[in-house]
């Protein structure tokens, strides 16, 4: 069980962190929630007493024989700021301390995450993100607002992410011996499937949601890294602290992750690219005959992304680790291993995740089992689980090569 420290700003996202106050203690963890002065507006004491167990205070001089203004960042196995408002961010890189929030703040030796959460333009503001790149510098995680719905009318960036993406967020920071371990490192991942259109209705496409590949940029995001996510055609929210680039073609998809990967530490090709485009583009709907018949369609062989990955990158200079995925059946020439094993051979990238879809598996689904083949021989096998927990297995084994 860990000590944990949810300190609450005043800004209207207030209530979102009674959400990951439940997330916390229904796993396991303790919380002692420090609300701000400000932050009583919109949720009470009261309320945080009752869910957390423990006393709510603001002030450094109440109950002072605790000496709560140090103990209870002493005693801290995480301290996060959930909302982190524009006033709160100020103080904390500035060193302010008027409050048992702020104080806290100062006396924490464990990780701090700050989640933010305000209008776009105080977020933009020259003010504000001269705050968070002094957080960042000495060493405090400061998870990027969502893009969304804000107070009123407003829309834009500066709506605080989900609390289940911040509670995952918060749990990998909880892992010593993954926290900023990928500080520094920049990172490519691609998602989702493409789409290839035949007419301005149909298209060919594939199942794939991405789900893992959107896993695999949470988790690095989560240790520290600088990511990317080229996502193809994929309905869900954006992680917090990735920059996430839309695409719908495989060809739109290349030059996507080639540009993103020019100077990239590792590239993860999660994404399901179709093989096969039509030929030629109509302009219009294709029409049904009355006689039944069917068109014909001539495909043309789409770029094999993942080997031009791997033939672009440099042969003596740093060389980023590329890593593919397999989708595969096995068949009569060969197991899904088999295949996968030629297909690491063939295509050269250093790793490759290996996903048996032979009924229709892992697409769509919470929850992936995988075989991680690696270039030297080795193979890891990893169990069925969350997807969040595969993404980690292979960014383990990414460092680790990147260390090596």
């Amino acid at each position: 069980m860990s000590q944990i420290v949810l300190g609450v700003s005043g800004g209207i996202a207030s209530y979102k962190a009674a959400e990951l106050l439940r997330l916390f203690t229904e796993a396991g963890h303790s919380v002692r929630v420090v609300p701000t002065r400000s932050s009583l507006h919109f949720v009470g004491a009261a309320t945080w007493e009752a869910l957390s167990g423990q006393p709510a205070q603001t002030e450094v001089f109440e109950h002072v024989d605790e000496v709560a203004h140090v103990r209870i960042g002493q005693q801290a196995d995480l301290v996060l700021v959930v909302p982190a408002t524009a006033n709160l961010l100020a103080k904390a890189a500035a060193g302010i301390a008027d409050d048992l929030l702020t104080t806290t703040l100062l006396t924490a030796r464990c990780p701090v995450m700050f989640a933010p959460a305000m209008h776009t333009e105080m977020w933009e503001h020259e003010a504000t993100t001269d705050n968070v790149r002094i957080l960042r510098e000495r060493g405090a995680t400061v998870i990027e607002p969502a893009v969304g719905r804000l107070t009123g009318v407003d829309s834009g960036k500066g709506r605080l992410p989900d609390p289940v993406h911040l509670f995952e967020a918060a749990l990998r920071l909880l892992e010593p011996q993954r926290a900023g371990d990928m500080v520094g490192m920049r990172v490519v991942v691609s998602a989702g499937g493409t789409r290839e259109y035949l007419d301005p209705v149909r298209f060919l496409g594939n199942k794939s949601s991405g789900l893992q590949g959107y896993a695999l940029a949470e988790a690095a995001a989560a240790r520290g890294a600088e990511v990317t996510l080229v996502a193809a055609n994929v309905a869900l929210p954006d992680p917090a602290d990735v920059d996430v680039v839309p695409v719908v073609s495989t060809q739109d998809l290349r030059e996507a992750v080639l540009k993103a990967a020019a100077d990239a530490d590792a590239v993860v090709m999660a994404a399901a690219p179709a093989d096969f485009r039509p030929a030629e583009f109509v302009d219009a709907k294709i029409k049904k005959t009355h006689d039944g018949s069917a068109p014909s369609i001539l495909l043309v062989e789409n770029p094999d992304i993942l080997a031009e990955l791997v033939s672009n990158r440099p042969v003596a200079e740093r060389r980023p680790v590329i890593v593919g995925f397999a989708a595969e059946t096995g068949d009569a020439t060969g197991s899904v291993i088999d295949h996968a094993r030629a297909k690491l051979q063939r295509k050269g990238c250093d790793l490759l995740v290996v996903n048996d879809v032979s009924a229709g598996q892992v697409f769509g689904s919470p929850d992936n089992q995988a075989v991680i083949l690696s270039s030297d021989g080795s193979a890891q096998e990893v169990a069925l689980g969350p997807k969040i927990d595969l993404a980690h297995t292979i960014w383990d084994v990414v460092v680790q090569r990147s260390d090596s």
